[in-house]
């Protein structure tokens, strides 16, 4: 595999991975139907993308997804659910990409597609939930749409123009390192801020 195919193959193996932990269902339909009507030549060991049924079933969840993850709450149950998913598909896409390499290969690119798929994924619901504490729905909406935009985007960046991709790739692992930390942080406050608040509700008052 020379230098320009190696990139091309590990910008796809981790964009599919890294995009799934935010959009799964879009990676899949999208991914398909590219490849399905010959706008990208995808790996032999994602061939099956391409598969009517696989983009028909993709398409569905896709429109459901599009739309629970604009309703506040029900964003986050998504989010809750889907993480025993979107971890697991993400590394099953990368292992997939670098399927018809060594066995050693594919073990790892489905340790890295994973981590990334994690990453990706955990980032989106923490941040998710912390906007959901806002009594307006306006923030949850316009963080979805952007969500949106930066999976198609990321994944046009990454079939397009690979190099670029990996770039900004580590550029997004880098602040998704800084942000973690911050985002469960502020999680954990606002669940003591709750369970305060319900304690001092539920407490019975104190005799004079």
């Amino acid at each position: 595999m020379g230098s320009p195919e190696l990139i091309e193959t590990l910008a796809l193996a981790s964009g599919l991975a890294w995009a799934s932990g935010i959009r799964l269902y879009a990676v899949l339909f999208f991914a398909g139907a590219l490849g399905r009507f010959g706008y990208v030549d995808l790996p032999g060991g994602l061939q099956w993308l391409g598969h009517p049924l696989v983009i028909a079933v993709s398409g569905l969840l896709c429109m459901l997804e599009f739309a629970a993850d604009k309703v506040p709450g029900l964003d986050s149950l998504w989010d809750a659910v889907h993480t025993f998913i979107r971890i697991p598909a993400g590394a099953l896409l990368a292992a997939a990409t670098l399927g018809q390499q060594d066995a050693g290969v594919t073990l790892a690119a489905a340790l890295s597609g994973g981590a990334l798929a994690s990453g990706a994924h955990f980032t989106k619901a923490a941040s998710r939930a912390l906007i959901n504490t806002s009594p307006e729905p306006f923030s949850n909406v316009a963080a979805s749409t952007t969500e949106d935009a930066l999976v198609i985007g990321g994944l046009w960046v990454a079939l397009f123009h690979p190099a670029a991709f990996l770039a900004l790739l580590l550029v997004f692992v880098g602040i998704m390192l800084w942000l973690l930390p911050r985002l469960w942080r502020g999680l954990r406050k606002v669940c003591l801020r709750v369970s305060a608040l319900l304690g001092t509700g539920g407490s019975a008052p104190r005799p004079q």
